[in-house]
């Protein structure tokens, strides 16, 4: 995760694409319908809402867009969704293994997109279970650096159960169990610490160091992956060394 993390931020520091941009909101629309549909629209007392919310507002989605998806996931305007997660499982080049979570109202199609992007990018399709065991569910908080250093994190979020914090280059990351998420998020916001996202997520037990070229080629799958307006979440262990992201950004 932390090397996929690293790479995700280092690429949103470059110019914003606009098509990548427009996937990207569609995605956070998406987040906040399902929270909205699972636990009610009313940000106070959904905590997921709240948070899918604060994401989306974080990544500059409109105001007016964040309430129609609040509307329609909460049936408010009679248009309900109904969108399924699913998840696969895969391998990337130099045997980076691949959570996918697809969050989609139709089966069959996001099972062909995964494929597709998978089989082309240097990447085959695992069994169920072959990949999931190496990652356990974790609360994810991400603060960025110049919102407050290391210590200062810690100090205001371990009492209320964060478990360590990761550097992920231009953030912090404040891991959890999935359970402690909200204090986390709480503690944070107590001790006036601004943070970018709060959610669950799938991280890796065991990570893979690779070079340069097997980092081009998983990334180049992962962002194949993340192209797909099916796909939300892609989760791997790749771990990439600044030498190696040093060089990646010189690409």
């Amino acid at each position: 995760m932390s090397g996929h993390s690293k790479w995700a931020t280092t690429k949103h520091k470059k110019a914003a694409i606009d098509a990548k941009r427009g996937k990207l909101f569609a995605k956070l629309i998406k987040n906040i319908e399902v929270a909205a549909r699972n636990g009610g629209p009313d940000p106070s007392g959904n905590p997921t809402l709240f948070d899918a919310i604060q994401k989306a507002k974080k990544n500059s989605v409109p105001a007016d867009n964040i309430e129609r998806a609040v509307k329609r996931g909460g049936g408010l305007d009679g248009s309900g969704v109904d969108y399924e997660t699913i998840m696969y499982e895969g391998y990337a080049a130099g045997g980076v293994a691949l959570l996918i979570e697809c969050l989609t109202d139709n089966r069959n199609r996001a099972a062909s997109e995964v494929r597709v992007a998978v089989t082309r990018n240097n990447g085959s399709m695992g069994d169920p279970g072959s990949v999931a065991y190496n990652f356990a569910r974790k609360g994810v908080v991400t603060v960025a650096k110049e919102s407050a250093d290391e210590d200062a994190i810690l100090e205001a979020t371990l009492e209320a159960g964060a478990e360590e914090v990761k550097d992920a280059g231009s953030a912090w990351e404040i891991v959890s169990e999935a359970t402690d998420l909200v204090d986390v998020r709480t503690a944070l916001q107590e001790a006036g610490i601004d943070y970018e996202s709060a959610e669950a997520q799938f991280v890796p037990g065991v990570e893979v160091p690779v070079d340069a070229e097997t980092a081009r080629k998983v990334f180049r799958l992962i962002d194949a992956l993340e192209d797909s307006d099916e796909v939300q979440n892609v989760y791997s262990n790749i771990d990439v060394s600044d030498e190696v992201l040093a060089a990646l950004e010189e690409d």
